[in-house]
């Protein structure tokens, strides 16, 4: 276990300041993350910028997961059963990076977010012999 998680009742592992993505959360945030899976594909980002209550009618979001997506509200998206990586889908419609995510995920400003990044950055000091591999 990492050195920073707890263990929490019935064995599930937590990370302070994150929010669990589990079984229970996978299910409650089902219809989202299958809404925002379906963005690999271009037409349906086109149909989703085109009429985005007919696209959440079409996947049959709850109350809270259209209210976060109507404010854009990505911590809400999480707390509706969002998982980040299906997320980033509807991040690059509305116009955001995963940096953008991570930094609203943890409530810090995007400058912040990118030094909190850098300073846990490997360095120079990682060199390998590999020649794909471009220091």
């Amino acid at each position: 276990m990492l050195p920073f998680s707890k263990q929490l009742h019935g064995g599930k592992r937590a990370i302070p300041g994150t929010l669990i993505f589990d079984g229970d959360a996978a299910q409650a945030g089902f219809a989202l993350n299958a809404m925002c899976y379906s963005f690999n594909h271009a037409e349906n980002r086109a149909a989703f910028v085109a009429d985005e209550e007919a696209y959440m009618d079409r996947f049959r979001l709850n109350e809270a997961q259209r209210k976060a997506v109507r404010e854009r509200d990505v911590p809400a998206m999480l707390e509706a059963g969002g998982n980040v990586y299906y997320l980033a889908k509807l991040a690059g419609i509305l116009g955001l990076n995963v940096q953008d995510l991570g930094a609203l995920q943890t409530g810090m400003s995007l400058e912040d977010f990118k030094a909190s990044l850098l300073s846990h950055a490997m360095t120079e000091s990682r060199r390998a012999d590999d020649a794909r591999i471009v220091a």
